[in-house]
């Protein structure tokens, strides 16, 4: 469970943190007016928005995976706002001058130049929405690694909620050296061929 709510917290993050980055970066008038928000949302301690989300919304999966998004959309956003900002005009001059549609002009223009901030983003990201979910399972769950380290933690168990979360880590670590970790070597190769 605690896996499945890893997964689907942190695709939300970066769908919705990496298209709200990328147009505030595109967008003046969007930066101006989010801008703001952003900095409210990146202020509020984690703590806050899982109880909020259980409070407004009820303790389920709802709440529990809204409330880990939440807390990392805003880090998302920053981190590709700010790439976008870098992103080469000439490329985007080139894309106007052969005509390129905003898909074409998204998947072959913007991406790749993006590739690099978006594989940071996921790699920092991990390692925050996993501590988060810890939190929100030991918090309102019933199940999950959050919620047996608080089961050992009122029987004072020190051995088995280090087990735990050893165990945890252990897989994040896999996870991040098997998966994330060549998906930014990938996106980072240009870097390596550039004279």
């Amino acid at each position: 469970m605690t896996l499945m709510r890893v997964a689907i917290a942190f695709v939300a993050a970066m769908l919705v943190g990496g298209a709200l980055g990328l147009w505030m970066g595109r967008a003046g008038a969007a930066d101006r007016w989010l801008n703001p928000l952003l900095v409210i949302l990146l202020n509020i301690p984690a703590l806050v928005v899982i109880v909020l989300c259980y409070i407004w919304i009820g303790l389920n999966e709802t709440a529990a995976i809204l409330a880990v998004a939440l807390n990392k959309i805003p880090t998302v956003a920053v981190i590709l706002r700010e790439a976008a900002r870098a992103l080469s005009p000439a490329l985007d001059d080139m894309a106007r001058v052969f005509r390129m549609g905003p898909v074409a002009r998204l998947r072959h223009v913007i991406l790749p130049q993006l590739a690099p901030a978006i594989a940071a983003a996921a790699r920092s990201g991990i390692a925050l929405i996993w501590k988060i979910v810890l939190v929100v399972e030991f918090l309102g769950r019933s199940n999950g690694v959050g919620f047996k380290i608080h089961l050992l933690f009122s029987s004072f168990d020190v051995a088995r909620v280090l087990a735990w979360a050893l165990a945890f880590v252990a897989i994040m670590m896999l996870i991040d050296l098997g998966l994330l970790r060549p998906w930014q070597a990938r996106a980072n190769r240009w870097r390596q061929d550039a004279p």
